[in-house]
């Protein structure tokens, strides 16, 4: 195991430093290791200039701005919290005429606030994008506060195709290329010399984040043009071809437990049907499984609260056939059928080939299975969502994919696959290049960059196992001085990018800005559950007996939020980083 994650550190939270979401490796016992990269000056802000006189005066290649206006303060509350006043610009870029006879252009916005920060934000959006959503720079899990609310200039957009489920971008060569990577790589230029126009100077820093799709668009632009000063990468589809085939997969798995011929709404249209794979692991079994896995883990971080923060230490704790019953008869949700078992251990090993090839990363037991999310990424959207993306986005030639009968072993390859119209294979063109060996972030390292990722450990669709195996590749390529620049907090009982079990509401982006443009290496930072009376909206899946406002410290990976021994467990200034 390379050095620096071979060792922990002890990392205490007082509550007179910690009490908000802040970095806090200034502490005794905190890392200092960060400081050993390159510190880059920090942002000087200025105030607004230009507005509606944008879409006159500025111009840039393959630019078209359709509107520049004035938004009020307070027009805009994203999280409860006012945001101040601000112009918002929207365009598009490249318009074309698709080889599919279909219009195409990168559409965008972009909040420029009054009162600016200097400082510049790409919020990368989910999914298959498609959409131009509002420009908040929405940060953490359940949402705190967001890049706009700060003072950054933020770009948003629909990654040069609108309609994220239409079975047509994917077909279309250029479309797949903007959607992989070069709608970022064209808006990046664009954004700031629109920013220099707006405010007489350009952005002195520039961060570029999101989750899941999002947090992939990030890694790629890491790997691939580093035109940003820091990386906020949370839940990293950096291997969607894989995840996505892996989905598939474990639909087949699971179709044979299923409720015969039982069928349940499409997650995005209502007047469609799909088959509905959940009787194969009801909520009821799940939250048994949940509970099975909480009796051998809960304790392991020293406090007995519904939580695993222990989550290395709980892989080997839990046995699913052991410390989970094993029916004797029919089922009646307090045991699982040895089929169930079977099929439920090989998902969470990781879906493989016929022969054993590995598609996908293997997932972690933690309680956080028992959760709504969980289940809709399992069941629901294998056989809705998914199959689109397999089939239209990642294979060449593209085509039709039947969830349930596709033959997993022979559409691996596809992803590798090119022609003569798809120049650029699915996998080139959608995951980091060198992703197996990141040496080629050293640049980033070199010139004082700096990337932080979070992760949901109970995440559904991209493992939070396969983020830790990435960190432990980046920490091999670069001697075991990863955390010099990268640190990865993942977040025990999260869902896919927030919701779950879990403490999911927390600001990463404030730590990453001290990191790069001070010096400061974040080693934990407070997370809050979003309980009753939350200004951001409610995790319906909170357990009653959590306080509203539980707290816990999210720790730097390797260290693990440990409870002292005494002090109230619902406030993280009663743990430790260790």
């Amino acid at each position: 195991m390379p050095t620096r994650f071979a060792h922990t550190t002890r990392f205490a939270l007082p509550a007179a430093v910690c009490l908000a979401v802040t970095a806090c490796s200034t502490l005794p016992g905190a890392s200092s290791s960060g400081t050993a990269a390159q510190t880059l000056a920090p942002a000087v802000g200025a105030s607004l200039q230009h507005c509606a006189s944008l879409t006159g005066q500025f111009r840039f290649d393959q630019l078209q701005l359709q509107s520049a206006t004035v938004v009020a303060p307070g027009r805009l509350t994203p999280t409860g919290a006012e945001v101040g006043a601000h112009c918002l610009v929207k365009g598009q870029m490249h318009p074309r005429k698709g080889r599919d006879g279909r219009d195409y252009a990168i559409g965008f916005e972009m909040r420029l606030p009054q009162a600016w920060n200097g400082r510049f934000y790409y919020q990368g959006n989910g999914g298959l994008d498609g959409a131009v959503r509002p420009a908040e720079g929405a940060l953490g899990g359940g949402p705190l506060t967001g890049a706009l609310h700060q003072g950054f200039a933020v770009l948003s957009s629909d990654a040069g195709h609108t309609g994220a489920q239409s079975p047509y971008f994917g077909a279309e060569p250029q479309s797949r290329l903007d959607y992989g990577y070069q709608a970022v790589a064209k808006l990046t230029p664009m954004a700031k010399a629109l920013i220099a126009s707006a405010y007489g100077k350009g952005p002195d820093r520039s961060y570029l984040g999101g989750c899941s799709n999002g947090g992939r668009h990030a890694m790629v632009e890491a790997a691939r043009g580093q035109a940003y000063d820091g990386y906020l990468v949370g839940a990293p589809g950096y291997r969607l071809p894989n995840a996505a085939l892996a989905q598939l997969w474990g639909a087949q798995q699971w179709a044979p437990l299923a409720v015969a011929g039982a069928t349940t709404k499409h997650p995005l249209n209502p007047t469609a049907m799909i088959p509905d794979l959940s009787g194969a692991f009801t909520k009821t079994e799940r939250q048994r499984v949940a509970n099975a896995i909480l009796n051998q883990c809960d304790t392991l971080d020293g406090a007995k609260d519904g939580m695993v923060q222990a989550t290395q230490a709980c892989q080997s704790a839990f046995n699913l056939n052991t410390d989970v019953p094993t029916c004797t008869a029919e089922r009646n949700g307090q045991c699982l059928s040895a089929a169930q078992k079977t099929v439920i251990a090989n998902v969470f090993a990781g879906a493989r080939t016929t022969d054993g090839q590995a598609i996908y990363s293997a997932f972690n037991y933690d309680p956080g299975l028992a959760g709504d999310n969980w289940a809709t990424w399992k069941f629901a959207n294998s056989v809705a969502l998914d199959p689109l993306s397999v089939g239209t986005v990642f294979s060449v030639p593209p085509g039709p994919v039947d969830p349930l009968k596709v033959d997993v072993n022979a559409r691996l390859p596809l992803f590798s696959a090119t022609n003569d119209v798809y120049r650029e294979s699915g996998m080139s063109l959608m995951t980091p290049p060198g992703h197996e060996n990141p040496v080629n972030l050293a640049q980033l390292k070199d010139r004082g960059a700096k990337m932080v990722i979070y992760h949901g450990v109970a995440d559904a669709i991209f493992s939070a196992e396969d983020t830790r195996q990435w960190m432990h590749r980046l920490d091999k390529a670069m001697n075991g001085k990863a955390d010099h620049f990268t640190r990865y907090f993942p977040v025990p009982g999260m869902a896919h990018c927030s919701g779950g079990l879990s403490t999911d509401q927390f600001d990463l982006l404030s730590p990453l800005v001290k990191w790069v443009e001070e010096g400061l290496a974040p080693q934990a930072v407070v997370a809050t559950a979003r309980g009753a009376g939350n200004p951001g909206g409610v995790n319906a899946e909170l357990p009653a007996h959590w306080s509203a406002q539980r707290s816990r410290p999210l720790c730097a990976y390797p260290t693990v939020a440990t409870y002292n021994g005494s002090g109230n467990i619902e406030d993280a200034a009663h743990f430790s980083c260790r």
